[in-house]
């Protein structure tokens, strides 16, 4: 309940019954990327600074090495299972879109944690950007194993992964307040502090917007896809607690990495998407990770991992 009364949850909640009801409410598209690239600035400011504080340890590299296996592990998973009723191109499609993660699902569940006085390190947003790729990369694989060219365009992708610009933005943040350090917290702390929460809530009010002109897509899907983008994420996020249960990982890491697992990429996995694999049906994985899989996880799923995750700690 506490993260429904959220003003931020507040806003998606509004921004989806705003385009329910056909409202003219809408962001310019100009203003949405650029909410979308300050949070992401702001984000990697925030870990930047984190990770000056605590240094690179063997915790947190072994944190990091847990979101790359996770990273490989779900699209794989994923793909296998859609296969049984799927073409190879759709069921990979998917299979990348919720093998990779939503920065700002994981935006708003570091949002939750601060909220509620779980701390987790700075080094998560690094996490996030080494789960982004490695799920692309994947699907092209899975996908075009029987093509001469295979070698060659997934290099090429690999490239346009790691190079994206919004992407490149949170780890070159992310260095940025690792070299500036304390000094750099406290003058950057107007930008990146003080006007977080009113931007994130501005820019779920647009995905709350979105959300709403994509969920009639998800009403058309086969009833296989759609429990898969019901039960699929939550077993991935139960996945991500057994592997840091085991290796012993914190409940504030633990967590984010289960509502990573649990998240599936709407925006850079889909754009990448239509360059890789054009022959997949766009309506299928954008649809359901937008339409679905995206305000379940905002609105019931954040609070709900961080639940469970408790109860194993």
């Amino acid at each position: 309940m506490q993260n429904i009364l959220d003003p931020a949850i507040l806003f998606f909640i509004f921004g989806v019954f705003a385009g329910a009801v056909r409202s003219n409410l809408e962001i310019p598209p100009a203003i949405t990327k650029f909410l979308s690239l300050y949070l992401l600035m702001a984000l990697g400011l925030k870990g930047g600074f984190a990770l000056q504080k605590s240094g690179l340890t063997i915790d947190i590299a072994k944190t990091l090495s847990i979101a790359v296996m996770l990273a490989i592990v779900i699209p794989i998973l994923g793909y296998y299972f859609l296969k049984k009723k799927l073409n190879s191109y759709d069921s990979a499609a998917i299979a990348a879109t919720y093998g990779s993660v939503s920065a700002v699902t994981f935006i708003t569940a570091s949002q939750f944690l601060d909220q509620n006085q779980i701390t987790y390190g700075g080094h998560m947003a690094a996490a996030m950007a080494l789960m982004e790729s490695p799920a692309i990369i994947l699907a092209v694989i899975l996908a075009s194993a029987a093509k001469s060219n295979k070698k060659q365009s997934s290099l090429s992708l690999l490239h346009k992964s790691f190079t994206d610009g919004a992407q490149l933005l949170l780890i070159g943040a992310m260095i940025v307040g690792l070299f500036a350090g304390a000094t750099g917290e406290r003058i950057m702390a107007p930008f990146s502090i003080d006007l977080f929460k009113g931007m994130l809530a501005f820019f779920l009010l647009d995905m709350g917007l979105m959300v709403a002109k994509n969920f009639k897509q998800v009403l058309n899907k086969p009833a296989y896809v759609l429990i898969y983008g019901v039960f699929a994420p939550p077993i991935h996020a139960l996945l991500a607690l057994l592997i840091c249960k085991i290796a012993g990982v914190d409940l504030g890491e633990t967590i984010l990495l289960m509502i990573l697992s649990a998240s599936a990429s709407y925006i850079a996995v889909p754009a990448a998407l239509k360059y890789a694999l054009p022959q997949a049906n766009p309506s299928l994985y954008f649809g359901m990770s937008l339409g679905l899989t995206f305000p379940i996880n905002i609105v019931i799923g954040i609070p709900l991992y961080t639940y469970i995750a408790k109860l194993f700690f």
